[in-house]
């Protein structure tokens, strides 16, 4: 019911966007801003009001059935217990944040929506003891927390209404921490699985497959067995036709849908991630001639055509670059007009973010991308030679190419 979710990255943001660069996705999707503890945003999505009105009628149906003195204020006191299993499902992202930022792993922001929540985390773990450890502690905070409720039962009287909400809270928590400890993806237990196959073949890739597959066994499984057990525990005789039936199907199909998407999602962003040290600076690099700022267009591009080179890179009279001429402006310029015009006049300044070093690949590629968006960037080695000019639109087709591949299946 609640994950934490660093597979994630065209999700993550590292897609790329309008205009031939890479960005983030806005963040005003995530739904109701609720606050920022240790300085991540928790947001409430929409979702999560459909899925607080209807344990509130679930749990107002009971509540009817141990407390009938209550009358309609049961659903005053569903509606608590609503709001306090979800903060329970908070307290347990925030486990998985608090360990992402101890193991220096950026979270974009926790999203409580329909069935749990998820902690969104920028980057994967560098290796799998930290992985099964950034999964295992949103589980152990909910056995905690049952464990808690537990505790909390003999501090109050038996058939009250606050000894039937630490009951309940005790119950729910105890079901999240079992559920999520399921071993297949996107699930905690999941990842949990995925770092032992990791930690043993020495391969994540093969951890993610794996745990990804049981994931999906794990969606037909509840598919099938939810309404199943259901049946079998409550049967009253009205059959599968009956509303209680239909109403646990359907949430079985929900439920297996997002286990079936997520463990999808897994696999194609594990693969993506393990091609993006693809996309390397020093291998999408054009090569560029020096020309002096006063240069006609069509010189500069003759000693470049001469050079094998495919960009110009303006540099002052001690041969220190300044500016690189857009490959935009000079598709702009009509061929009859190149000898009359100075590449000055095409060029950007170079500033400090447009500076790349060579060595750079894969998602630190991305991120400085992100960070400084242009359409061309000066890269240089570590000595401060310049190497080339990247172009923004280089690496777009060199991301798109790489989420084209086949993934398995």
């Amino acid at each position: 019911m609640a994950d934490a979710d660093n597979s994630g990255r065209q999700e993550p943001g590292s897609g790329p966007a309008a205009g031939g660069r890479p960005r983030r996705p806005r963040e005003s999707g995530g739904g109701i801003l609720m606050g920022r503890p240790f300085g991540v945003p928790v947001y409430v999505a929409p979702s999560w009001f459909v899925v607080a009105a209807l344990i509130t009628w679930v749990f107002g149906g009971q509540l009817e059935r141990v407390l009938p003195e209550l009358g309609g204020a049961r659903y005053l006191v569903s509606l608590f217990f609503a709001v306090a299993f979800y903060a329970s499902v908070l307290v347990h992202e925030l486990a998985h944040t608090v360990a992402a930022l101890r193991f220096r792993l950026p979270v974009r922001r926790i999203q409580l929506q329909f069935f749990g929540g998820v902690s969104e985390i920028e980057k994967e773990t560098e290796t799998p003891g930290r992985e099964f450890v950034l999964a295992f502690v949103g589980p152990l905070l909910s056995l905690v927390l049952s464990g808690l409720f537990y505790l909390a039962l003999f501090a109050v009287e038996p058939g009250t209404v606050p000894a039937v909400l630490l009951a309940g809270l005790m119950v729910s928590n105890l079901i999240v921490a079992a559920f999520n400890l399921l071993p297949g993806l996107p699930l905690d237990g999941g990842r949990m699985l995925r770092a032992v196959i990791w930690k043993l073949s020495g391969r994540p890739m093969a951890g993610t497959v794996a745990a990804a597959w049981t994931g999906r066994a794990l969606a037909i499984a509840v598919l099938v067995g939810m309404p199943l057990l259901s049946y079998a525990g409550g049967y009253t005789g009205e059959g599968f036709g009956s509303s209680d039936s239909l109403i646990d199907a359907l949430l079985a199909a929900i439920l297996a849908a997002i286990i079936w998407t997520g463990a999808g999602n897994s696999l194609r962003m594990a693969r993506l991630r393990e091609r993006l040290p693809e996309l390397s600076a020093r291998a999408l690099t054009r090569r560029a001639v020096p020309v002096a700022s006063d240069t006609p267009l069509s010189e500069a591009l003759r000693r470049a055509n001469e050079a094998g080179a495919r960009a110009l890179v303006v540099v002052d009279g001690q041969g220190d670059p300044v500016a690189i001429v857009r490959e935009s402006a000079i598709a702009g310029v009509p061929g009859h007009r190149r000898p009359w015009v100075a590449v000055s006049t095409l060029a950007q300044d170079i500033t400090e973010g447009m500076r790349v070093w060579a060595g750079l690949a894969g998602e630190e590629l991305l991120d400085h991308l992100r960070a400084a968006p242009a359409t061309e960037y000066l890269v240089v080695e570590e000595n401060d030679e310049v190497y080339g000019v990247l172009s923004a639109g280089d690496v777009e087709r060199a991301f798109v190419a790489a989420m084209a591949k086949p993934t398995p299946s």
